[in-house]
């Protein structure tokens, strides 16, 4: 087998090295596509985002997208260019600066740029990689690191855990490197999808009965650059069954119907983390004889908000709610 490049950064080498030990390959890595974009560009390796878009969703790269970045992307082929050319313009960075490099190292070499809106190179070489300089016009979508992203960001019908309530239960959550999350009742996804977000290890599943509301965290995931948020139609208990065995379970929406809870407890990993956010009295009871039962940890978390009163301002409290955490033993 022959393989250019460096095998093991985005190549062949993470196949192979599924079914053939180490100690029985020799690998003589060459300089990546990577290495070879950013020597042509004078771009310090470790300043820039690396991410690879071959065979991949285009979307991977929404998170990397802030202003002053410089992004290098592998591509699947020649539409791969005008593909994030027009990925950008949609999204706020249409003036970011687009180089195009074709054939890396090979004698069809060629280097062109363009500004992402106005993107107009014709005959590219389907072996070709894209160096991003973003910038960003006004209100372009930049995601921002820490959790509690707005609200308004994500697509959703109300039944979103909101702001402030999610930068804390995210906290509760605790991701770790390369843990799963199952998200039950997960309405707009907003828990899974800043779950993801936290690091490129982490995966969740989102569980979530109404068609509807599936379909559109199915659509948040593309737009925060999580597509691979696995989306699952269908009613708690009885949809859990056979799927992967979480890590981390969130319970939010639909917590308090029968049989949910017991079913996420057994479904649980032992050393599991499970956090479930309680709104209504019914689910509160619930959390109330849970954590009376199986110990834990209880949170009342209660969150005003500045509102006009009159010609003046006043705090408007939103509806409380109560949080329990708890690790399975």
């Amino acid at each position: 087998m022959l393989a250019s490049g460096d095998p093991f950064l985005y190549g062949v080498g993470a196949t192979v090295s599924r079914y053939v030990a180490a100690d029985e390959m020799r690998t003589i890595p060459a300089p990546s596509a990577f290495s070879l974009a950013a020597s042509r560009l004078g771009w310090p390796l470790q300043e820039v985002a690396t991410i690879s878009l071959h065979g991949r969703p285009i979307d991977l790269i929404r998170p990397h997208l802030h202003p002053g970045r410089r992004i290098i992307a592998l591509t699947s082929d020649e539409k791969g260019p005008g593909d994030l050319a027009a990925l950008l313009a949609a999204t706020g960075f249409g003036q970011s600066q687009l180089t195009v490099l074709e054939a890396l190292g090979g004698a069809r070499e060629r280097q062109r740029s363009a500004v992402a809106a106005d993107f107009d190179l014709v005959d590219i070489d389907p072996l070709n990689v894209c160096a991003v300089n973003v910038a960003a016009g006004e209100g372009a979508r930049i995601l921002p690191f820490t959790a509690g992203i707005e609200d308004e960001l994500f697509e959703h019908d109300g039944q979103i855990t909101k702001r402030e309530i999610r930068a804390m239960t995210l906290s509760a959550l605790g991701p770790r490197h390369g843990e799963l999350l199952w998200d039950i009742g997960a309405g707009s996804g907003s828990i899974g999808i800043e779950w993801m977000l936290a690091d490129p290890s982490l995966k969740a599943i989102a569980v979530e009965q109404s068609p509807e509301r599936a379909a559109r965290a199915a659509r948040n995931a593309s737009a925060f650059g999580v597509p691979h948020l696995a989306v699952v139609e269908g009613m708690a208990p009885d949809v859990l069954k056979g799927l992967p065995e979480p890590d981390v379970i969130f319970l939010g929406g639909g917590g308090s119907e029968p049989g949910v809870v017991d079913a996420a407890i057994a479904a649980l990993k032992r050393g599991g983390r499970l956090v479930a956010n309680a709104v209504t009295l019914e689910m509160e009871a619930v959390l109330l004889a849970e954590h009376a039962k199986r110990g834990g940890f209880l949170t009342r978390i209660e969150i005003s908000r500045a509102q006009p009163v009159g010609g003046m301002s006043g705090w408007r409290p939103a509806m409380p709610v109560t949080q329990w955490r708890w690790t399975k033993g």
